[in-house]
């Protein structure tokens, strides 16, 4: 490390004095400094709209494949509610067969009827459970359920109150839900 001597005098600044710039000068550097800042933006929008562009082109495409969408649902829907309908009433057709073919016996006794009515009975209760449509035929003594049976009357019965009598109509359930509730007496209140 070099130190300078206490009287020596101070170094000397070797660089020019920036030369004089001429108001032309002036000028034509500030014309260039605002072309280039003009070809930066030009660059920045041509950019900005091919991003729009391509932003909006997304936008028509996602909605067109939305539309689609929704409009395969409400096919695909329609399709499996008469395809639904189609297959219950396919099960059905067996029924009828049945009935038609009891129906075209002239000679039948009382007990070949009744032999073909509970036949045709068990053919239609086992296509509709097919089809979850299933009885609801309480016991006597069970509870009241409001949700699946309708009382007629109340009668005075040996039994809790509140609790089914009798079952005048049985009721069916369709997946689960009430399709028809059984239409009971209720036990009165002693």
């Amino acid at each position: 490390m070099s130190q300078t001597p206490p009287n020596a005098p101070p170094p000397q600044d070797n660089t020019a004095p920036p030369a004089p710039v001429s108001p032309e000068e002036a000028e034509a550097a500030r014309a260039a400094g605002e072309a280039e800042a003009q070809a930066s933006l030009q660059a920045e929008l041509a950019t900005l709209k091919a991003q729009n562009t391509d932003l909006a082109d997304q936008f028509l495409r996602a909605k067109a494949e939305a539309e689609n969408a929704r409009r395969r649902a409400e096919e695909e829907m329609s399709k499996a509610r008469k395809f639904a309908v189609e297959s219950f009433a396919e099960s059905l057709l067996a029924v009828a067969d049945s009935l038609e073919a009891g129906l075209a016996v002239q000679e039948a006794t009382r007990e070949q009827l009744r032999e073909g009515t509970e036949a045709t009975l068990k053919q239609l209760l086992s296509a509709l459970e097919r089809h979850k449509v299933v009885q609801i035929a309480p016991p006597a003594g069970t509870k009241f359920d409001p949700h699946q049976h309708q009382a007629i009357s109340m009668v005075p019965a040996e039994q809790e109150p509140n609790t089914v009598v009798t079952v005048l109509q049985k009721g069916y359930l369709i997946a689960e839900r009430v399709l028809r509730p059984a239409l009971v007496t209720v036990s009165a209140p002693k």
